[in-house]
């Protein structure tokens, strides 16, 4: 029932009551309001927000070479110039594979434009140019021959036949290879690059290669790490000291959004020589409690 001026209670306790019941009705429709506004903020965020799967400076990336370049000129503008060097290029790694190319000058320009003498080599000028190798793809195809006996055959008798074996794969009856999912766990892990991305990548070789195809070959070879990992971790244990930390990470399709990764950590980051193994571990939990550590 509407209520207006001519229908309001005219009882002190009814009015009373009345007014704890609308006191009552607000609060729950602030409740609620407050729930959809907090609703629409997630949403917002997560259409216009900064991205989950993002990394430190990613929306810095745009002018990084402006950023960089200002750095630099900042520097020398800075340094005194009575006593500043000029940069030295560090070269390549020497291990590097080289194709040597040798600028001549034409036959006819070997006279002297004086007296004419021919002239003679006194040196030469050497300078490195970095060249860099797109990715190459390349497929394996295993030919496995059979052989038969015809003597057997002839006699109608059960003709045994043999068949080549193939090398070993990390995945049977799997196309990828030990190379091509180093590849993906690397970009994964190490760099940061989302699978949907290398998905993309990989079209441009005119190779289809789906994100959950990706993400089964990553399951399976997390299971063949599994005796490797045992195995660092006992001797990790083993160490008399044990560095831990954990950091929030976002996961999909789990009770939390918010989960933890912890990180167990002995040795260096370059080897040493104190007998000290270098391991570092990851262990992904739902919670940052101690009993983490602990088990």
């Amino acid at each position: 029932m509407e209520l207006n001026h001519q229908n309001l209670p005219t009882d002190l306790v009814e009015l009373q009551l009345l007014v704890l019941k609308l006191q009552q009705e607000l609060h729950a429709k602030d409740v609620k309001i407050n729930f959809i506004e907090e609703q629409f903020r997630l949403a917002q965020q997560k259409q216009f927000g900064k991205s989950a799967e993002g990394h430190i400076g990613e929306g810095e990336v745009f002018n990084e070479a402006e950023v960089e370049a200002d750095i630099v000129e900042t520097q020398e503008d800075q340094a005194d110039t009575t006593t500043r060097k000029k940069p030295k290029r560090k070269s390549p790694p020497a291990d590097l594979p080289r194709d040597v190319v040798t600028h001549d000058i034409s036959e006819a320009d070997k006279t002297c434009d004086c007296c004419g003498s021919e002239l003679h080599k006194i040196g030469e000028e050497r300078s490195e140019k970095l060249v860099f190798i797109p990715a190459r793809v390349k497929v394996i195809e295993h030919v496995r021959l059979k052989y038969g006996c015809r003597a057997c055959d002839k006699q109608g008798t059960s003709v045994q036949i043999k068949t080549a074996s193939v090398p070993a794969s990390p995945i049977p009856k799997g196309m990828a290879t030990a190379s091509l999912l180093s590849q993906i766990i690397t970009s994964k892990s190490q760099y940061a690059l989302p699978l949907y991305r290398q998905e993309s990548m990989f079209n441009q070789y005119g190779i289809e290669l789906s994100c959950k195809t990706m993400a089964d070959w990553m399951m399976k070879c997390a299971e063949l790490f599994t005796p490797l990992y045992d195995k660092l971790r006992e001797v990790l244990l083993e160490q008399a000291v044990i560095q831990a930390d954990e950091t929030t990470v976002n996961v999909l399709k789990e009770d939390k959004s918010t989960c933890y990764m912890w990180l167990y950590a002995t040795g260096s980051d370059t080897p040493n020589k104190l007998g000290i193994p270098n391991i570092v571990l990851y262990d992904y939990q739902a919670s940052r409690a101690g009993q983490c550590a602990v088990d």
